[in-house]
C-alpha cells in the first residue's frame, strides 16, 4: 500500500532485487525504521548500535532486508519514517528500567506504574503528533527524567510529591514555539523527577558518536 513501508526498508509494492545496489536513500530508510524500532523497545541498545552500523555500510538492498526482516513495517509521514500513532500507552513495571527514546511515537496519554525502577523519556528525537502530552504517574523510588528539546515544556504543578523533588533544568526556550506541552500529574513517592536538555545531536545519538572537542580540549 502506498505511504508504507516494507521490512527491506523499500516502499511497498516496489521490486526490488536482493543483489541491486543500495542508494543512500536506502540506507537512511532503514537507519530511520531501526531507531523507530528501538524506540518501541524491539532492539536494544547494543542492537541499534550494530544494526545502525551494518545498515550504513550495506552494499545491496538484500543486506539491508536481512537488518530488518524481523521487524515490521512502518508507515511514512512528511519527515520520514514513523510508527503508527497511539492514543494512550499503560507501562507497568518493578525493578527494570523503562526507556523511551529514538524515533519512538508521543501518545496523547502515557500511564506510568512504576515501582523501584529508573524511567527515562528521552524527546530528542521523539515524534510528535500532539500538542500535548499527559503523563499520569504512579510511581515509587528511583528517577523519572525527561530529555527534552526546544520547543518541548514540562509542567510539574499538578504533580504530588512524597519525599520526592523535582530538578528542571530547563527554563521556557524564549522566541522558541511550543511544540510539545507535557503535563505531570499523579504521585511521586521517593526518588526525583529530572528534567534536562539533551547532552548530544539527535544525529549522535542515533551513531552513538561522542561530541567533537572543541579545538585544544
Amino acid at each position: 500500500m502506498p505511504g508504507e513501508i516494507s521490512p527491506a526498508g523499500k516502499p511497498a509494492g516496489r521490486d526490488a532485487q536482493p543483489a541491486m545496489r543500495a542508494s543512500h536513500e536506502d540506507r537512511d530508510r532503514v537507519v530511520e525504521l531501526l531507531g523507530v524500532a528501538a524506540g518501541d523497545g524491539r532492539l536494544t541498545s547494543d542492537e541499534l548500535d550494530q544494526r545502525v552500523e551494518a545498515a550504513l555500510s550495506a552494499r545491496t538492498v538484500g543486506e539491508l532486508a536481512d537488518l530488518t526482516a524481523d521487524l515490521p513495517a512502518v508507515s511514512v509521514a512528511a519527515g520520514g519514517v514513523v510508527a503508527e500513532p497511539k492514543d494512550v500507552v499503560r507501562i507497568q513495571q518493578g525493578f527494570s528500567p523503562v526507556r523511551r527514546e529514538g524515533r519512538w511515537v508521543v501518545p496523547r496519554r502515557l500511564e506510568l506504574s512504576v515501582q523501584w525502577c529508573e524511567v527515562t523519556l528521552d524527546f530528542t528525537q521523539a515524534v510528535i503528533t500532539r500538542d500535548t502530552l499527559l503523563i499520569d504517574l504512579d510511581m515509587q523510588g528511583k528517577t523519572l527524567t525527561l530529555i527534552t528539546r526546544p520547543g518541548i515544556v514540562v509542567d510539574t504543578d499538578g504533580l504530588m510529591l512524597a519525599f520526592s523533588k523535582v530538578r528542571n533544568r530547563r527554563g521556557p526556550d524564549a522566541g522558541t514555539p511550543v511544540t510539545l506541552r507535557v503535563e505531570l500529574v499523579g504521585k511521586k513517592v521517593h526518588g526525583r523527577v529530572v528534567v534536562r536538555q539533551s547532552r548530544r545531536t539527535a544525529g549522535q545519538w542515533l551513531l552513538r558518536k561522542p561530541a567533537a572537542l572543541p579545538p585544544g580540549g
